[in-house]
C-alpha cells in the first residue's frame, strides 16, 4: 500500500493547526505544511478546494477535512 499524501493548510498563530501537526507527528504521519498566511498560491488552492477560509484544512489524497477531527483523520489514515 502506498503512503497517503497529506497536506495541512495552516497559519503560524492557529492553535488547532499546531495541535493537528503535533498529532500527525505523534502518529509518524508525513505531511506537507502549507502556511496560507504567507503562501498566496496555497491559500488560493485551499479556498478553491474547500470554499473555506478557516484553518486547519487537512487533505488526505485530495479529500479535505475541515478542522481537527481526530476520528475522521484516523479513519482516512487507517489508524486503529
Amino acid at each position: 500500500m502506498s503512503e497517503k499524501v497529506v497536506k495541512v493548510y495552516s497559519t503560524p498563530t492557529c492553535p488547532w493547526c499546531r495541535r493537528t501537526k503535533m498529532w500527525l507527528d505523534e502518529k509518524g504521519i508525513k505531511y506537507q505544511d502549507l502556511n496560507v498566511a504567507e503562501d498566496k498560491a496555497a491559500r488560493e488552492e485551499m479556498i478553491n478546494l474547500t470554499h473555506q477560509l478557516g484553518v486547519p484544512i487537512i487533505t488526505i489524497d485530495g479529500e479535505a477535512i475541515i478542522g481537527f477531527k481526530e476520528n475522521e483523520l484516523k479513519a482516512k489514515l487507517g489508524i486503529v
